[in-house]
């Protein structure tokens, strides 16, 4: 699990920090130079290590609605994105506040209604491509692969 989580921290540090024609400072982490070299190392934020937890836990998720099996409760660490140190903190916007509360009344849908879970799962996974369509754009691809089809 913890290897697991390492490499989808891994691969979320490529996928913000490849370059793209980038019409604003968007970025998903924040870089430091070490001294005395040109490598720079780059530092997940609160909010980026928190939605790599989230991904890790939904796509685990996906996989247990997709056999049948039971799901268990809502995982309360999900709350702490509305208090989560954000990479850039101007993106800690309206827009945000409003589609984290969306987020988390969608995923816990999911948890309240298993019998519609599949549904309530797509419909959260909706609510994370509406938001990174707007803000931090990387990880949509990885995103949209969490649909259930």
């Amino acid at each position: 699990m913890k290897k697991n989580v390492l490499i989808l921290c891994i691969m979320a540090v490529i996928g913000c920090t490849q370059k793209k024609d980038i019409t604003k400072n968007e970025t998903c982490a924040k870089s430091t130079t070490l001294k005395g070299s040109g490598f720079k190392m780059y530092e997940m934020s609160e909010m980026s290590l928190l939605m790599e937890r989230m991904y890790a836990d939904n796509k685990r998720l996906r996989q247990q609605i997709i056999d049948g099996d039971t799901i268990g409760r809502f995982p309360n660490y999900f709350l702490k994105i509305h208090q989560a140190t954000m990479t850039d903190e101007s993106e800690n916007d309206v827009f945000f506040k409003t589609q984290a509360a969306v987020f988390i009344r969608a995923q816990k849908r999911i948890y309240a209604d298993q019998r519609n879970a599949e549904e309530h799962f797509n419909a959260a996974v909706k609510v994370c491509v509406q938001c990174h369509q707007r803000q931090c754009s990387s990880p949509l691809v990885r995103i949209k692969k969490l649909y259930i089809e």
